[in-house]
Order: C-alpha cells, then structure tokens, then sequence
C-alpha cells in the first residue's frame, strides 16, 4: 500500500510515524512544501521572547531522522497542488520548479491553517508579519534584532496575539494591541475579561478596540498603521486576527468543505471522497456537548487526528469522539483557560443555559500564595448537562480546566460534576475547590 501525506508537521508526520509503527512495510510519502516539518508552532511566541535562544529549538524531530530512523519518504520542498481523486494521483511542483505526479492508494489532506491577511494596501510590504509557520517565526525574530525594534503593533486580540504582546513586552518593545471590534475577548465572560485587560493594561500595552484598521503606509523608516480615526507609527507589524483552513486543493477536487471552508470529514477522519482522509488544522470536527460540526485548529486534535489516519488505514476501526475547545494560553502573569460552550455558543446551540461567575481562591485561605481565580460555569436548565467553563487567574487555571473538560467528554451533569471527588490540600486547593464551589452556585440557579 502507499499512503501520501500532504503536509509535514503535526498531523501529517503523526500520521506517518504511526502508519510505519502499525505496518513497517508500507510506503509513505509525505510532500512538504517548506523545509520544515515536526515543529512546535505554539512554542514560537514564548521562543521570540528569547533572543538568545535559536528558533531551530521548536524543531521537535528533524528531517533526516523521519528518513533514515523510520524509513518515511519525506519529500520537503514539494508542493502539492492538485488531487485527482477519480485517477487517485497527486500532482505538484518542487521548489525548484519541477513538476511532479504520485499516486497512491490512500490520501492525508494535512495541510493546516494560514494567517488571516487582509486584502488592504500596505498589508504585504517588509516589517508586517503572520505567525503560522515556523518560516514566519524565523523572519520575525530576525527581523527584531537587524532592526532594533523598539515598536509594534498587533493586529487582533486573540490567543497568538495576546501571547505575542507578551513576547514583545519582554524584549522592551513597545506595544499597541488594535481591534475593529469593540471587546476584548468576546468569547469570555465581561468580568473574567476584566481580569485580562487589568493584566495588560499593568504592563502599560496600549489597547485600540473598536478601531478598524484601513491600510499600513510607509513613513520613512517606519510604518504607519492608519485607521479612520486612529494612526500609529511604528517599526513592526503582527497580524494576528486569526487563521483560515488550507482547503483550497480539497475544494478544487470536489471534497465537500465544511465549516468556514474547513474540509468536511466524519469521526474516521474520512472526506467525501474515497480514500482520501483530512486531519489537523484544514478539518472539521465534531463538538462533544452539541454533537454538531466545529472548527476548532488545536494542536492535540492535530495529533491525534494523524494518529486515527493512520490507525484506520492499517485496519484498526477508529471513531474519534470529537472536541470540546479545550484551550489555554498565558497573558503576562495570568492563566487563562476554557472548555465547552460559552452561554452565546450555548444559547446558538439550542440550549436554555444558566451561568455563574464566582471569585474563588487557589489555595487554602491560611496558606501563603494564595491568588484570586475567576470562574464561569455554564450548564443547561432542561437537561441539567454541565455545558462549559472558563477560568482566569494567575496559577491553577491551566491544569484546573481539564477536570471539567473531562466532564464534557462524559455527559456529566453539573449536580454529578458537584459530586466528584476533587484533590485537596492547602498549598493547591481549598477544601472545596473552586470547580466545586461554582457547581454548587450554579446548581442554585438551575432550579
């Protein structure tokens, strides 16, 4: 059998590594695009924060060992640029401009997400950067110290820019967050969102909500970010509004799309064509509390979506159970953390939600360290099912969340969510640890 793999990093090279280990005599391809394949794009916000230290770090396992440990046929600097399900072959162009035909028997669409750049002037000149790739991490940082930036700003509050405005702080660089719209983190909570903007707004970070952005001009040696009531001078920009699926081959080969184009697949990973599986950042899934289609781009679905890929292909049955949008990411000193629906998402869902919001303690009320959690908690009136949870605070929120998580995955309701028997002692928790504490609340105005 030969499997080929577009795309080389999470999904693709787990499901490559696991379809050798399933069956050592199969023939895997895979075609990357780039040079780089198996990285930790998470970790380049927290490695740009240190100049020291080489963007190379990020690299979890390289090129040559995939080919020379595992006998994987990794073929960097190849782009994919056409499927043919009918003829099942793939056809592409090298780096060099080669072109190129191969065909297989099975087929991994693991392509990923790009940034999300706007199709606004000025947007595509030097100094303005996306951050997906670990290529855009190397250009950034470098561009950093031959630049000696001392200005930025983001584009976008989201999870990537909120931690890049961290990054950015660190190396002495003044920073300004901008967003068209006028909220913070919409998704959360207004008091826990509170908690983050008082966090930022310590670190002296100049926040533009409700400013939309109209173009980036050259002025001089540096950049001009203009809005239509707002302009800033700058050395660098971050456009960090977001990422959008690399489903462009899938859609031109008549693969069913889901989800803002993500490519549609069942819980086997399987598209709407024959043979041809998608995992990671370009596919769908399905969500554990509604039971409906999600876009959700972590990188533990990536993972494991490879994973059930390559466990489907060597004959094992693979039904993946799907997400529940658990996060986490790190704003200065504080943790923030969700999982589930927030009460719009809920309410959107077809559920009648009821939510809490409580200030707890991380630890016992006589031991030393302690700091405030915030906690939402949402469940849903009719069936009593706990629905999702959100946590700010600066230690215990990141670890905290996947209790509830896990609640999620098994349909638990907040009374039985209440009822679990959760560690304690002083210097980690309360008696009643704060999950509890806001099931207990919440329970109250369930009725």
């Amino acid at each position: 059998m030969r499997f080929v793999i577009i795309g080389g990093d999470a999904a693709g090279m787990s499901a490559a590594s696991r379809a050798k280990r399933n069956q050592p005599d199969m023939e895997v391809i895979v075609l990357e695009q780039t040079a780089d394949v198996s990285y930790s794009a998470c970790g380049m916000p927290y490695n740009i924060a240190e100049p020291d230290r080489e963007i190379e770090d990020l690299v979890v396992r390289h090129a040559h060992v995939f080919r020379e440990k595992q006998g994987i046929d990794l073929r960097t600097g190849h782009r994919a640029e056409a499927i043919d399900p009918a003829a099942k072959r793939v056809s592409g162009r090298t780096v060099n401009g080669d072109a190129f035909q191969l065909s297989y028997d099975k087929l991994l669409i693991a392509t990923g997400a790009s940034p999300i750049i706007p199709p606004l002037p000025g947007f595509d000149q030097e100094g303005v950067f996306g951050l997906k790739s670990l290529e855009d991490g190397r250009k950034l940082k470098a561009f950093i110290a031959d630049r000696h930036v001392k200005k930025a700003v983001i584009l976008g509050m989201g999870y990537i820019a909120l931690e890049m405005c961290e990054a950015l702080c660190s190396r002495y660089i003044e920073v300004a967050m901008v967003k068209p719209r006028p909220v913070l983190l919409p998704w959360m909570n207004e008091k826990l969102s509170a908690m983050v903007k008082e966090e930022i707004d310590r670190h002296d970070v100049g926040i533009y909500s409700g400013h939309e952005v109209k173009a980036i001009e050259k002025a001089g040696d540096a950049l001009r970010v203009i809005c239509s009531d707002l302009e800033l001078d700058v050395q660098m920009v971050v456009v960090a509004i977001g990422v959008m699926p690399n489903s462009r081959i899938a859609e031109d080969a008549g693969i069913a799309l889901g989800l803002q184009k993500s490519i549609a697949v069942d819980r086997a990973l399987l598209t709407s064509a024959a043979d041809i599986y998608s995992a990671g950042d370009c596919a769908d899934a399905y969500h554990v509390v509604t039971g409906q289609k999600t876009w959700i781009p972590l990188a533990l679905r990536a993972n494991r979506g490879g994973w059930a890929v390559a466990d489907t292909i060597t004959g094992k049955e693979v039904s993946l159970q799907g997400v529940a949008g658990t996060a986490v990411f790190k704003v200065f000193d504080l943790q923030v953390a969700r999982t589930g629906l927030s009460v719009k998402e809920a309410r959107d869902a077809g559920f009648d939600p009821a939510e809490v919001v409580i200030e707890a303690r991380t630890r016992a009320h006589a031991h030393p360290g302690s700091s405030k959690l915030g906690v939402q908690m949402v469940g849903d009136k009719r069936t009593g099912l706990l629905l999702g949870v959100q946590m700010v605070g600066r230690e215990g929120a990141a670890h905290r969340i996947d209790a509830p998580a896990v609640a999620l995955h098994a349909k638990l309701t907040v009374e039985e969510f209440s009822e679990c028997d959760l560690a304690y002692a002083p210097p980690f928790s309360p008696v009643w640890d704060p999950m509890l504490t806001a099931a207990t609340q919440l329970l109250k105005k369930m009725g």
